[in-house]
């Protein structure tokens, strides 16, 4: 018997951002309450080039193993940053289900993880600013589009990505000072350097950094963290390789400093205080997100809504 593949395209079709955001909010209430596992996220570098990742993930009777890149040079050649695949296995006895492009899971389930923070955590200003309009940005601007947020701009030094983003959802193009001005905040840089300064804040701006998912990247300042309510999706994760590595490094940040988002959504903890907070939502990726992702293609396949080619492994 054959195991279906879903390619890029394919996996977009079948998930639409709605589905996503559900998923991927579910997901967090579930390894909060440890009804899902998730192992560490291994990194294996590449140097200079880039790093090749391992994560999985088990939960509702599937278990996934995701491989994937991080390649940033791929940009200046026309080549994706992110590739890979997403192996999904049945968790009573271990068969293989089917093969997804990492690239198109991981691209979803970034995206509908800002809308999930900016819902839990969002001011009453609704108005978007991303920062970062490639492939990763445009999918968290249709995700926030899709939870209600907008009108948004769109910045990036890449003026036709931030022109297709911003047609694309009826936004405006803008720089990066106009963008840091809204009340919902989105970066996707490679964080290589600081997009956020201790300037940009300002009384009730809500931060989603979404583009330091390893070791030495970073999207803002350990001043700008210090002046935040901050929150993660996972502190192990994102203590040793998102923005909240910074501050943890220095012993400015400690555990007791951060909240885990999946805590907000169960109502165990606090998200947002008052309309005047500057809330900050790190995000390095889960495994569990990927699963979440995972496990509405098979219900779609399984429920016979879905076309795949078949392959034999």
């Amino acid at each position: 018997m054959g195991v279906p593949v879903f390619g890029y395209d394919a996996v977009l079709a079948a998930v639409s951002p709605e589905r996503a955001i559900d998923e991927v909010r579910a997901a967090f209430v579930h390894y909060r309450r440890r009804e899902w596992s998730m192992p560490p996220k291994l990194y294996l570098e590449s140097p200079p080039h880039g790093d090749f990742r391992a994560m999985p993930a088990l939960g509702d009777g599937l278990a996934i193993l995701k491989w994937v890149t991080s390649f940033p040079g791929n940009h200046a050649k026309g080549a994706p940053t992110v590739t890979g695949v997403v192996c999904v296995s049945d968790a009573n006895d271990g068969a293989l289900l089917m093969l997804l492009d990492g690239r198109a899971v991981t691209a979803l389930r970034t995206g509908a993880a800002a809308a999930v923070a900016a819902r839990a955590l969002a001011p009453p200003d609704r108005s978007v600013g991303m920062i970062g309009c490639g492939v990763h940005g445009a999918w968290a601007a249709r995700c926030l589009a899709a939870a209600g947020f907008g009108p948004g701009r769109c910045a990036d030094p890449d003026a036709r990505a931030a022109e297709a983003l911003a047609t694309e959802l009826g936004w405006d193009v803008a720089t990066r000072e106009q963008a840091v001005a809204a009340g919902v905040v989105t970066t996707t840089t490679p964080g290589a350097a600081p997009v956020i300064t201790v300037a940009d804040l300002h009384p009730g701006l809500h931060l989603t950094l979404l583009g330091a998912d390893g070791p030495g990247k970073a999207e803002t300042t350990v001043d700008v963290l210090a002046r935040c309510a901050l929150f993660c999706d996972e502190w192990e994760q994102a203590s040793h390789g998102g923005d909240i590595h910074q501050g943890a490094a220095l012993g400015r940040i400690t555990r007791e400093d951060v909240t885990e988002l999946g805590a907000v959504l169960t109502g165990e903890s606090t998200g947002r205080t008052s309309a005047e907070e500057v809330t900050l939502f790190d995000s390095t990726g889960l495994a569990i997100q990927d699963l979440a992702i995972a496990r509405a293609v098979w219900d779609a396949w399984s429920a016979g809504g879905l076309d795949a080619p078949m392959v034999e492994i």
